[in-house]
């Protein structure tokens, strides 16, 4: 385990000054809509969609109650119509001092759109967030899908600071071409893999059972070990109607306070992103995603 005094300098981690690594609590905010993105033949099955209301009628509630505990701010990433749609609680988030990202319009499936739709939709999107919340969104997450090539640039144009939706780092960098930081994602880092379940339609597909919490725990505490020792950047992505039951809850609050014993900034995703911003202005020319884009460039002419 870490010593907890024992810190890498100011000259070799990336983080300001004191922290050996960084920390960002994401929730993903969809209600039902995430679901009817994914199997549309569930819409009006009550029943069913009972099983992603419950993040609305309690999990939102506990996950804000437990913050509130801890003193730790997050990133909530809503589609406009949920904010639309749950006024108070989006009230209650924003009071807290929360950050709100986009996350689409109604949860859309990006692989369905085409480049110039996809672009439509955050700008509906944003609007309507920017409304509601009295500020523009300054992060993005795709709701369900893959972006279409562009789509960063785009991003980047509509005044978006960061996305959280590729997985193929531990560090935030930029896409490349644009000042658009991507805070990447890992699956052992998010509660659906784990515990997501409901019996029909199958999720997941292959209905297996669900996690024990205890080991869920010390895998996402082993691998937050692993990130603060390299002085990585640790993103957990959560989902009210899973990580806020009753039972859950607790695996949580242990989980943050394993974070809150060691020098970790645990911050916003906005907040990470504009301290990348400020001390990384760029990708190296050696980056991978800097190598992948001029091979790709040079493959598609």
């Amino acid at each position: 385990m870490p010593d907890k005094n024992t810190m890498l300098t100011g000259s070799t981690s990336p983080w300001p000054q004191g922290y050996r690594s960084a920390a960002v609590i994401t929730i993903d905010f969809n209600d039902i809509y995430g679901i009817l993105s994914q199997a549309p033949t569930v819409e009006g099955r009550d029943k069913t969609l009972s099983v992603w209301r419950y993040g609305t009628l309690r999990g939102v509630d506990r996950l804000l109650n437990l913050l509130a505990k801890k003193q730790v701010k997050t990133t909530w990433c809503l589609p406009a119509i949920v904010a639309q749609e749950q006024p108070l609680l989006l009230e209650r988030i924003l009071a807290a001092g929360h950050e709100v990202a986009c996350a689409g319009d109604q949860h859309e499936d990006f692989s369905a759109m085409s480049l110039e739709e996809q672009v439509a939709c955050v700008r509906r999107a944003t609007e309507k967030l920017t409304a509601l919340c009295g500020r523009a969104p300054r992060g993005f997450r795709t709701p369900a899908g893959q972006w279409k090539p562009g789509f960063a640039q785009a991003l980047s144009g509509m005044g978006f600071q960061w996305s959280s939706c590729w997985r193929g780092d531990d560090l935030p960098y930029f896409h490349p071409g644009t000042s658009l930081v991507e805070l990447p994602l890992h699956y052992e880092l998010e509660d659906e893999p784990y515990f997501a379940f409901n019996l029909s339609p199958a999720v997941p597909p292959g209905q297996s059972r669900i996690a024990s919490y205890q080991e869920t725990l010390a895998n996402m505490t082993q691998d937050f070990y692993g990130y603060h020792r390299f002085g990585l950047c640790y993103l957990l992505r959560l989902h009210p109607e899973i990580m806020g039951t009753a039972g859950r809850i607790s695996l949580l609050e242990a989980l943050i306070d394993t974070l809150q014993q060691q020098p970790v900034w645990l911050t916003t995703a906005q907040s990470v992103a504009e301290h990348w911003r400020s001390s990384q202005p760029a990708n190296t020319p050696d980056h991978p995603a800097e190598v992948f884009q001029r091979l790709w460039a040079q493959h598609h002419g």
